[in-house]
This record gives C-alpha cells, structure tokens and sequence, in this order.
C-alpha cells in the first residue's frame, strides 16, 4: 500500500484493497474517502467491497466518485466536508492523483497555495497546473 501524506491527519494513496483496511486502521486512520467511480474497478476492488471491509473495522467511510472530465464544485465541497471529520483521512483513487487533486483545490483559501503545491510535490504529485485554479478558487 502506497500511503502518501499530504498533511498531518490526511493522505492519499492508489487503489487500496479490503485487505489493506486493517493495516489503515492500525495506522490510526479513521476514515476513508474513495474518489474512484464503481465502473473503474474490479468488484473485488470496487467501493462496496472496500466499504464493507472499511466499516467492519469500524472506520468511517464516503464515496465521492469523480471522472475527471466532470470534476464539479460538488465534489470539491464533498471532499472538504469529508476531510474535516476528526481523524486521520485516507482518499484514495486509481492511482491518488484525483484524491490529490481534490485535496488542493478544498485547501484553496484555507492554505497559502505555494503551501498546498508544496504538500503535492513532496507526495509524488507535481500537479503545478493546478496553481491556476486553487488561487481562483482561494478568491471566491
């Protein structure tokens, strides 16, 4: 499992597996946030897997499914409402980059964005295109 932090009680990863869901919870994560749609997935790997076995360990669980080509500010919403429950966070996706993704735009005006970009880069994800829309959104 490829955890990778983003801030001090939130972190993304790839496609984790029901497996994987012990080994979060002994990690102190609390909750789980998945942000890959149920038809890019194999049923073992799909959301009703992964959330049986995440609220069996009795952790905390939201689905906000995104394709990239119809990313909204629902989803951006969805995800800052998810992120602020109290806990550690995991988001995952395919391969954590939708989760990355949505992270830094729901920090758009709640952090500095050299701050957010930062927190991306050292995670793997040097999304620098993003810049553009976390301070467009940071203006709202």
């Amino acid at each position: 499992m490829d955890i990778r932090p983003l801030s001090p009680d939130f972190a993304v990863a790839p496609q984790i597996t029901a497996e994987d869901v012990a080994a979060l919870a002994e990690q102190g994560f609390t909750h789980v946030i998945c942000n890959r749609p149920a038809f890019e997935s194999a049923p073992e790997e799909g959301p009703d897997a992964i959330k049986a076995a995440v609220e069996a360990a009795g952790l905390g669980w939201t689905d906000n499914p995104l394709v990239m080509a119809e990313m909204s500010m629902d989803h951006i919403e969805a995800q800052k409402v998810a992120q602020k429950i109290p806990g550690k966070v995991l988001a995952y996706c395919a391969s954590g980059t939708r989760s990355a993704m949505l992270w830094a735009l729901s920090k758009a005006g709640e952090m500095e964005t050299d701050d957010i970009m930062a927190a991306l880069e050292q995670a793997g994800y040097p999304l620098g295109g993003l810049r553009g829309q976390i301070e467009m959104l940071a203006q709202r």
